[in-house]
């Protein structure tokens, strides 16, 4: 009888042991998938800084310096079982690994390109779905927190390239090149691209900073309200500095979904008109200053120059979308596979014809990718990414029926960022799989307020019961009555 309990006793331990040996494994792996995420994310913020004014000279190899980590975390993922597995992730995975082979076989048969292409779809596209699994709401919201403390520097940045000649070090371009890393503004500015190899990084970057300065103003209690008040300063300045149309119409589009939120959470309106009321007096702070109106005069130029070229925003709109996905088909005769994937590419280019400065294929996003993979494989990629960004649009909403709302107003970015970004700049890869993952991220919420969220299904299903119990008590006793 001892015998048997002390054998009882010894393997009750064990399994013990190794449950909480599991834990720790489990603890480890997950701590070191999400090291491995913000490198990621630190590389994609300081990434054109390296190329323009530490290495220049390594300003090429640079252009994947993310790519490492990335493969690192798919690996690791793997090993450890933590690899995500969707229809997105598998159809993509598929796309790309025929793409690869199909540029080498019958496109432009450079190893080079096609790998360079290819990767875009194998390496970086799975990474939204790994975020999404390792990250949740409390890790959103602390990259949130320091991409707040990010923005204050990154608008003294660019306000100085801004107000910079061309030829200053703030402002010099790539590699060894001479001339600046400006591009045409308006009224003689030149959009400044602050810390990235280009103008479209620093939109992207105060957008992500848009959404989060918007939801730590419905939810003041989690932030550093001095952090806040100087971040959102910054996030507004940075509007009329950066010369941007598409920042300026991100952040009222943001505007427009933290608004639409009152449908499912009316409470947060009284926190809406504070937030509104803080935001028009810093306005109306800014407006008095030089610069802000100076900047703001470039800014409305920007609009006219751009209305008189492009014809009215609408305009614009529609016709750069219908034009990504007609352009390889009306340009030359598209191939049944394309013409290769990576020749789309400005680094595709440089390798097949010497110059970065063209587009072997398309401009847009959609057009580059049907006219690299051909109709079939380069629109179903499409599809992809837009069934991949309506899915998150519609969990998104339905989470602010939990009063969670940061999702909702994530996806305001990483919607355009994840359905048509232009992938085929580093910068764009880099925010279109840091926001697209993000948003899957803010959906899941930590252990505890999981335990809260049951406990509240719990209590409104059984007070359910309780009302129908009721309800069947009084039907049962009205025949009684009637008697």
């Amino acid at each position: 009888m001892s015998t048997t309990l002390d054998r009882n006793t010894a393997v009750v331990a064990r399994n013990t042991a190794l449950n909480v040996e599991s834990r720790i494994n489990h603890a480890a792996v997950v701590a070191s998938l999400k090291k491995g995420i913000w490198i990621y994310f630190i590389l994609l913020i300081i990434e054109g800084g390296l190329r323009k004014w530490i290495f220049p000279s390594l300003a090429t190899p640079l252009l994947i310096v993310r790519d490492p980590v990335a493969i690192w975390l798919l690996v690791t993922a793997w090993r450890n079982g933590y690899l995500p597995s969707n229809n997105h992730f598998y159809a993509m995975v598929f796309i790309g690994s025929c793409a690869l082979f199909t540029a080498i076989l019958v496109g432009h048969h450079s190893l080079p390109v096609a790998a360079y292409g290819a990767r875009i779809l194998l390496f970086h596209f799975p990474l939204i779905f790994l975020i999404g699994k390792v990250f949740d709401k409390n890790d959103v919201l602390r990259l949130g927190t320091i991409v707040l403390w990010m923005s204050i520097p990154m608008f003294l940045l660019i306000a100085m390239q801004f107000y910079s000649p061309q030829s200053a070090f703030v402002n010099k371009g790539i590699g060894a090149e001479s001339q600046g890393g400006g591009f045409s503004g308006a009224l003689g500015y030149f959009r400044p691209p602050g810390t990235f190899s280009f103008t479209t990084g620093n939109t992207q970057f105060f957008s992500l900073v848009g959404v989060f300065v918007v939801y730590f103003w419905l939810n003041i209690e989690q932030v550093n309200r001095i952090l806040l008040i100087g971040a959102t300063i910054a996030f507004i300045a940075a509007i009329p500095i950066s010369i941007s149309r598409g920042l300026l119409i991100q952040t009222v589009l943001t505007g427009a979904f933290a608004l639409a939120s009152i449908s499912r959470t009316p409470k947060l309106l009284g926190r809406m008109l504070g937030a509104g009321i803080g935001l028009i007096i810093i306005v109306a702070l800014l407006s008095n200053l030089p610069f802000f109106k100076n900047a703001i005069e470039v800014l409305t130029s920007r609009f006219d120059t751009a209305k008189e070229s492009e014809g009215t925003l609408d305009n614009t709109i529609v016709n750069r979308i219908g034009a990504s996905i007609l352009e390889p088909f009306v340009n030359s005769e598209l191939p049944f596979f394309g013409f290769g994937i990576g020749m789309g590419t400005n680094a595709g280019a440089r390798l097949l014809i010497g110059r970065s400065d063209v587009f072997l294929i398309a401009e847009g996003e959609w057009g580059r990718m049907i006219g690299e993979m051909g109709a079939i494989f380069g629109i179903g990629a499409i599809l992809i990414r837009m069934q991949l960004v309506l899915k998150m649009l519609i969990q998104a909403y339905k989470r602010l029926k939990i009063n969670n709302m940061l999702p909702w107003l994530m996806v305001s970015v990483s919607f355009q960022a994840v359905a048509q970004g232009q992938w085929a700049q580093p910068t764009a890869l880099g925010f279109g799989v840091i926001m697209g993952g993000l948003t899957i991220a803010a959906m899941r919420l930590p252990e505890q307020e999981q335990q809260y969220q049951r406990y509240q299904e719990q209590q409104a299903l059984l007070q359910q019961e309780q009302q129908e119990q009721l309800q069947q008590q009084k039907q049962q006793a009205q025949p009684t009555a009637g008697v």
